[in-house]
């Protein structure tokens, strides 16, 4: 029976691993007649980068695609493996390691914010929601995105283990697998880290366009 089970499941991480590297920013760009995403703006494939140079209509559907192929990854871990949250868990990391390093575009990717988020509906989707509305906290009250991102980023392991199962510490590779999500975030945001320090990251202005560097 194990054997069976893993001959089944053996598939998984590279599957979610293709999955999350499907550069989608890049190829709605493309596909609307527009230029390669990074060579324009941040050089950022992901959604804001997109919103910013392509329009809200490309921006907004990159958003979703790039957070559902997260969320498709893990559902098909929860679906061939009978809901095992450990290779659910395995999938979420691949997912979003595809989408920060895909092998189409030399490993130079996204920053795995809305993939992050996508992969954890299917893991917690109350902790996703209270993720959102931190974003949304730290947006409209400091007008900073990326701050947004790397506050829900740091706040996530949080919110999935008082939230995975009230009253009860979740499995330890849900913690862990968590944690390690939410670093890889953190160290994609790096230069908006610095720039946040030295006071130089352009906050959003809501009446018109502005430059950020968050996804």
């Amino acid at each position: 029976m194990n054997s069976i089970f893993v001959s089944t499941a053996w598939f998984i991480a590279p599957l979610a691993y293709l999955l999350g590297s499907i550069p989608f920013g890049l190829l709605i760009v493309k596909a609307l007649g527009g230029p390669d995403i990074r060579a324009i703006g941040s050089g950022n494939i992901g959604a804001a980068n997109v919103t910013r140079n392509a329009g809200k209509f490309a921006g907004i559907l990159t958003l979703l695609l790039d957070a559902g192929k997260g969320y498709a990854a893990v559902w098909l871990a929860e679906y061939f493996t009978h809901g095992n949250i450990r290779w659910m868990m395995i999938a979420a990391l691949c997912a979003v390691v595809g989408h920060m390093f895909p092998i189409w575009l030399g490993f130079k990717g996204g920053k795995g914010v809305a993939t992050g988020l996508g992969v954890f509906l299917p893991i917690c989707w109350q902790a996703v929601a209270a993720a959102i509305v931190l974003w949304l906290a730290v947006v409209i009250f400091w007008r900073y995105s990326s701050l947004g991102s790397i506050s829900a980023a740091v706040a996530l392991p949080l919110f999935v283990y008082m939230l995975y199962a009230p009253g009860h510490a979740p499995p330890e590779y849900v913690t862990f697998g968590t944690v390690v999500i939410s670093l890889l975030v953190l160290i994609k945001h790096r230069p908006n880290i610095a720039r946040l320090i030295a006071g130089e990251e352009p906050r959003l202005n809501f009446g018109g366009k502005q430059r950020t560097d968050d996804e």
